[in-house]
């Protein structure tokens, strides 16, 4: 693996970021340097950070689906979900060596929590077990469990973060968002424009809610600003439900779905002005796949599409797509988070009434 190549400046080494070299009198950037050690060319500079495949991480201490993942300081963490024993409040965190513990489970056993980051903790709030909950809990740096207040409503929310809040914003049938600060007070800002379980990412200044299942399929896209501001961009190009999404530099996309009786392989970009754009779709069309970002990549791995999926789709900042090394098992409603230099996907369902534990690890470096 690279290490970095290093210029003096004043008598500090300062890191190489850039490089260029004159071909015919016009500047080309060096993409990759090597130096040779030993008969062998050794990786020294880099011009972009490369994602490869890690392998696997230790299992999660339950295997399970239907789970929710956040970070924190120097954790990734996955709480709730559901197996073939029933519901679950098992909270697996990820250090930035990959190794895990086990931190004091959710106060209540639930699946489909919705989980974001904000301040000094991560949150997982709502979910389903037996009937929808609005139970909040709370992780700070230390992985100490605190119960902040409940949500408005009880329902299965998606979650995005934007300057200093958490939001907690949709659900079946729910157009209510809760907006919780670095102290852990909770606000109501505007509700969505319309009712529905959306997916949700963070850019920049906006938290985005987009598509989702009303009903029927949405294309509706509700913007919040730091100020906790609604406001309404450019729908989706194709209305769709279980979608994912996550940020890559000054976007955020919206990936895959399903718009009855169709798989989608759709990807919607919205930039720092919300202005959409479309990228490359999809490797394969699917739904129910989990999203994390890292470094210089988005990915979108797992899914179904009438059979479990393993693919993995990465787009870069400049919304390439790119087909890194597949998940080492097929599944889907599996959970993604991020650690240093480290996307990790955990869990998943796998078959009917079966359940995995296994953690599949991407790096940047």
């Amino acid at each position: 693996m690279a290490k970095g190549m290093y210029v003096g400046v004043f008598g500090t080494a300062r890191k190489v970021r850039k490089a260029y070299v004159g071909v015919g009198n016009v500047a080309r950037k060096v993409k990759k340097g090597y130096l040779g050690v030993s008969g062998a060319a050794r990786l020294i500079f880099s011009g972009g950070q490369e994602l490869s495949y890690y392998g696997t991480a230790t299992a999660l201490s339950a295997a399970r689906g239907y789970l929710a993942a956040a970070s924190v300081g120097d954790y990734a963490l996955f709480g709730g979900g559901y197996a073939s024993g029933g519901n679950s409040a098992v909270v697996d965190a990820y250090n930035t060596s990959l190794t895990r513990s086990t931190p004091t489970a959710l106060s209540a056993i639930r699946q489909n929590p919705a989980a974001a980051s904000v301040g000094d903790y991560a949150l997982f709030a709502g979910g389903y077990a037996g009937s929808s909950s609005a139970v909040v809990n709370a992780y700070n740096a230390s992985l100490t469990r605190s119960t902040p207040t409940a949500l408005s409503a009880a329902r299965s929310p998606a979650a995005a973060s934007v300057g200093n809040y958490a939001l907690f914003g949709g659900g079946a049938g729910s157009a209510v968002v809760d907006a919780y600060n670095t102290s852990l007070t909770r606000s109501a800002p505007t509700p969505l424009s319309v009712a529905r379980s959306a997916a949700a990412a963070s850019l920049g200044e906006y938290a985005l809610f987009g598509g989702g299942n009303a009903g029927s399929a949405s294309a509706v896209v509700d913007a919040y600003n730091t100020s906790l501001t609604r406001s309404a961009p450019t729908e989706l190009s194709a209305a769709r439900a279980y979608l994912a999404a996550a940020s890559v530099g000054n976007c955020a996309l919206f990936a895959g779905g399903y718009l009855d009786p169709a798989y989608s392989a759709v990807v919607d970009a919205y930039n720092a002005s919300l202005t959409r754009s479309a990228p490359a779709e999809l490797s394969a069309a699917r739904r129910f796949a989990a999203a994390a970002s890292v470094g210089e990549y988005a990915l979108f791995g797992g899914g179904y599409a009438g059979s479990y999926s393993a693919v993995v789709d990465a787009y870069n900042t400049s919304l390439t797509r790119s087909a890194p090394t597949e998940l080492s098992a097929a599944r889907a409603y599996l959970a993604a988070a991020s650690v240093g230099n480290c996307a990790l996907f955990a869990g998943g369902e796998v078959g009917a009434n079966s359940y995995s534990s296994v953690v599949d690890v991407y790096q940047v470096a």
